[in-house]
C-alpha cells in the first residue's frame, strides 16, 4: 500500500486490547516501541507470566488476568537516557477499525494520562500520522497571564515565591 493510501490517525487514538474497549492511546512517533499500563504482574512455578490491564484506579479496569507463555524481556531507554527493564507481550490491539498483533512492553503508566503508548513500529506501513488530529480531547491549557503580571511586577520576589528551591 501507496503511504497515499495509508488511513491517516491523529497524535491520540481510543483502542480496543484484550476485552477492554476505548482505553485512551497516545501515538508518539518518537518512541520505538510500544508499551501498556499493566499491573499485578506475576510469574508462576510453571513459567505463566500473568498481569491486568491498567490498574484499579482507572475506571476501564476489568481485573480480568491476562496469562502467557510467549513472552521476552526488554532493556528500554526513557526519554531521560534511564534504563528498565520490562516484560514485552504480544496483544492484539484494533487501532482505527485494524486488529494489529502488537509486541508491548509491560510498565506503570498511572501516573501518564494515557495508559497506552503506541510507538512507530506499531504504525510503521499501517497508518499515516496527522498531529493536528485527535480522539481524546486535550487538556485546557494554561492561563499565564496572572503569572506573567506577577513575574513583570516582582521578578524577585516571583522567583523567591515559585521557582527557588528554598
Amino acid at each position: 500500500m501507496s503511504e497515499r493510501n495509508l488511513p491517516i490517525i491523529g497524535n491520540n487514538a481510543l483502542v480496543r486490547i484484550a476485552n477492554i474497549d476505548r482505553i485512551p492511546a497516545k501515538v508518539d512517533t518518537g518512541a520505538d516501541a510500544s508499551s501498556v499500563w499493566a499491573t499485578d504482574i506475576e510469574m508462576s512455578p510453571s513459567h505463566e507470566l500473568s498481569f491486568c490491564l491498567l490498574g484499579p484506579s482507572h475506571p476501564l479496569y476489568t481485573g480480568e488476568r491476562i496469562t502467557t507463555k510467549d513472552y521476552k524481556v526488554q532493556q528500554v531507554r526513557n526519554s531521560t537516557g534511564h534504563v528498565s527493564l520490562r516484560y514485552r507481550v504480544f496483544l492484539l490491539m484494533k487501532l482505527h477499525g485494524r486488529l494489529i498483533r502488537t509486541p508491548f512492553t509491560l510498565m506503570d503508566r498511572s501516573r501518564n494520562r494515557f495508559p497506552v503508548l503506541i510507538g512507530r513500529k506499531t504504525i510503521q506501513n499501517k497508518f499515516l500520522v496527522d498531529v493536528s488530529r485527535y480522539a481524546v480531547e486535550r487538556p485546557s491549557t494554561f492561563n499565564n497571564e496572572e503569572l506573567n503580571s506577577e513575574l513583570h511586577s516582582d521578578p524577585y520576589k516571583f522567583h523567591q515565591k515559585y521557582m527557588s528551591k528554598k
